[in-house]
């Protein structure tokens, strides 16, 4: 079987309950509309080359499956954002001994984020 160092992840997909309300939440922190929006069943959210897509089913999603990371220019700012706009994040921005800059949030159905830039290594 031949690697596939080639591959990376090009989006993840999340149930939500309430589209208009997911849709807001990812346009505060940045991401913008790449197909859908607030009244469809599926939106598509870009991020850089990153894109989450949000898919409106009826059902309860599933909780504490794990997290996404987005490397992203700077967290710090993100998180200002999301705590100016009422969206409590569940770490405060930190330097990581794995030599990245974080912080945790989630959605409104509960999906664990990271927004996370990688330290230079004087800084790690």
């Amino acid at each position: 079987m031949q690697s596939a160092s080639y591959a990376e992840i090009n989006a993840i997909t999340f149930v939500v309950t309430d589209m208009a309300a997911s849709v807001g939440f990812y346009e505060t922190l940045g991401f913008v509309v790449a197909y859908g929006g607030a009244e469809t069943a599926f939106s598509s959210m870009r991020i850089g080359q990153n894109y989450v897509n949000l898919q409106h089913t009826g059902k309860m999603p599933g909780l504490g499956w794990g997290r996404v990371v987005f490397h992203v220019p700077d967290p710090d700012e993100i998180f200002r954002i999301a705590a100016e706009a009422g969206y409590p994040a569940a770490t405060e921005p930190a330097d990581a001994p794995w030599g990245e800059r974080y912080f945790h949030i989630h959605d409104p159905d509960g999906h664990e984020l990271s927004f996370a830039r990688r330290l230079d290594s004087h800084e790690a």
